[in-house]
């Protein structure tokens, strides 16, 4: 296994402060470049490491068995656009929907029954208050908090 938790440099997420994106301009960026919008303001996120893979597919994979044959989906670091009118688009790490009538092609337009992030040092921060507070005021009926770090899963 690779060990990649020896970062020499921890990097918050880099919010492009140079202008405000429309929704239509975040889908024309290439779909290998880590990315989310808030309220217009693009955020470049590194690539996620080996621990929050696993982690994420140790979560995925019980998920996905329980939701087999079932109303509800699982996707995994799929768009969603919590509310028509804002140039906010996240990609939370697992998302689990029900409702397939808000499915688009590109994103998921409402908010999610389900939604787990995986903290990493770059997206910490975000992931704790400004998604936080975008999930509660959209109604998302629960949000997991995952920390590698300390082994807690805070379910909200």
């Amino acid at each position: 296994m690779i060990d990649d938790e020896k970062e020499l440099e921890v990097k918050e997420a880099l919010p492009e402060y140079d202008r405000l994106y429309t929704i239509e301009e975040y889908y024309k960026i290439r779909e290998d470049t880590r990315a989310e919008l808030y309220e217009g303001i693009l955020i470049v996120m590194e690539s996620s490491t080996t621990r929050h893979q696993g982690i994420l597919t140790e979560l995925l994979g019980p998920l996905w068995q329980y939701l087999k044959g079932r109303q509800c989906k699982v996707f995994t670091s799929f768009g969603v656009k919590l509310f028509e009118k804002e140039a906010t688009i996240f990609e939370p790490d697992i998302i689990v929907v029900c409702d397939k009538e808000k499915l688009g092609k590109r994103s998921y337009n409402g908010a999610p029954d389900i939604i787990a992030e995986i903290l990493s040092p770059s997206t910490k921060r975000m992931d704790k208050t400004l998604k936080y507070n975008k999930f509660q005021k959209a109604g998302v009926k629960e949000y997991w908090i995952i920390d590698p770090e300390q082994y807690i899963l805070e379910a909200n």
